[in-house]
């Protein structure tokens, strides 16, 4: 499976760029342990434009975790086609383009899923970006804006008629946001249309490495992207039944928390590194065995140093030892 140059060879895990969540310790740890291709935080053409420092900081991006894709998101052409020049220059391997983003401060002001309801701008919009930058253009979105606007099949050969070199489907409309199933159906069939040749990637509800196997094998998908399950837990892209597979302890996982916690401290500040890391240690399924970990959770969530949060993390691994 190739974008552009990029070969990613047979079924690639990508991880899914999530607001809050794909912090560069984060991203590093997950390319470390199996991801094919990881992506920033979706940031907004206006805000890279007007060159708000939080924004930009979302972007840098290190060498060891290519291939990295940016992904942005807005609501016209010019601004779009902008960001996507500035946003070339940190060199991202791939420029995402999200028309999917279901959140109500996005989709309501016509920007992420809320293009969906405007299939011309959309087309105009990606048109215009891939025109206008070197660097392959790839899109995110969902299955239509509701039940009755399922279009993704009609939108998948638009999208490719514009140029880009992959789409990623969410399998949901915007209507349920993250509620229900995700169906796959559709987007199975788009891969089964002879007319699509550029890879597509299927998204939503995928829980694990098994789970996103039976996806290539159920819907023939060019690869699998896997968002809110590696919440906490970056290894899960290592996390196989093949026999030689790393074994991790939970030793090894705590160490790889405070590892991450480390990183984005490093690249962005103590303060903003650990409000990104506390958000992954809060939600890890590894702590669930602590007794009385509710308390543990308020303690992570409020620390501000990061010896703090290191040594809550150390009480933790010596609990979680007793047990």
């Amino acid at each position: 499976m190739k974008i552009g140059t990029i070969d990613f060879g047979e079924r690639p895990l990508f991880l899914a760029p999530m607001e809050d969540v794909t912090d560069i310790g984060f991203r590093k740890m997950c390319k470390r342990f199996g991801a094919a291709m990881v992506y920033t935080e979706f940031v907004s053409a206006d805000a890279v434009i007007r060159n708000i420092k939080s924004t930009l900081n979302k972007i840098v991006i290190d060498e060891e975790e290519r291939p990295v894709g940016i992904q942005i998101y807005g609501k016209d052409v010019e601004s779009m086609v902008e960001a996507a020049k500035i946003v070339e220059q940190v060199k991202p391997d791939v420029i995402d383009i999200n028309f999917g983003c279901p959140v109500k401060k996005v989709a309501n002001k016509g920007a992420g899923s809320g293009m969906l309801k405007n299939i011309p701008l959309l087309l105009e919009i990606t048109h215009a970006v891939v025109k206008a930058v070197n660097t392959p253009v790839t899109v995110k979105t969902r299955l239509g804006w509701d039940d009755n606007n399922l279009i993704i099949t009609d939108l998948a050969e638009q999208l490719q008629d514009c140029g880009i070199q992959a789409l990623t489907i969410h399998g949901r409309t915007r209507a349920q946001m993250y509620t229900g199933e995700a169906d796959w159906t559709l987007i199975g069939e788009v891969k089964k249309n002879p007319h699509i040749h550029i890879p597509i990637i299927g998204n939503g509800d995928v829980t694990g490495v098994a789970d996103a196997q039976k996806r290539f094998d159920s819907y023939g998908v060019d690869a699998v992207m896997i968002g809110r399950a590696t919440f906490g837990c970056p290894w899960l892209f290592s996390e196989t039944d093949a026999p030689n597979a790393q074994q991790l302890t939970l030793d090894d996982k705590i160490d790889i928390l405070e590892e991450m916690l480390r990183i984005n401290v490093e690249k962005i500040d103590e303060y903003r590194g650990i409000l990104h890391t506390r958000r992954h240690l809060a939600a890890s399924p590894i702590f669930k065995g602590v007794p009385d970990f509710k308390q543990t959770r308020i303690a992570m969530l409020r620390a501000k140093k990061m010896d703090e949060v290191i040594g809550i993390l150390e009480i933790c691994r010596e609990r979680l030892r007793t047990l």
